[in-house]
């Protein structure tokens, strides 16, 4: 399932053909809800200030270049607070039981 606010680039004519040739189930957030689709209303507001707004890509190869570089420093090289500091690669390291501690310990 894709989950998305109603936004004209995710209720165009094109992604509505997609999603019914996949058959993908599509779930569209409440007007004016951003926190119902919160995690990727963060994230795209990350990728857009920080990557997006940053760059003029001269073609699709040069823009999946500089948005893979990107990720890549996100989720590898990047602490992220929701994770008490770690990166995304290295809280997916650490052990089951070391995830579910309680950080208050």
């Amino acid at each position: 399932m894709v989950a998305s606010d109603n936004g004209t680039e995710l209720t165009s004519n094109a992604i509505l053909k997609w999603q019914e040739d996949r058959k993908v189930e599509w779930h569209y957030i409440a007007p004016g809800k951003p926190m119902q689709n919160g995690f990727v209303e963060s994230f795209n507001g990350r990728l857009r200030d920080e990557c997006l707004n940053e760059h003029l890509f001269a073609n699709l190869r040069h823009a999946r270049e500089l948005i893979s570089a990107w990720r890549n420093d996100y989720n590898h090289h990047r602490p992220h607070t929701s994770l008490d500091g770690l990166t995304p690669w290295e809280y997916h390291q650490r052990s089951v039981k070391d995830q579910t501690l309680n950080r208050a310990n």
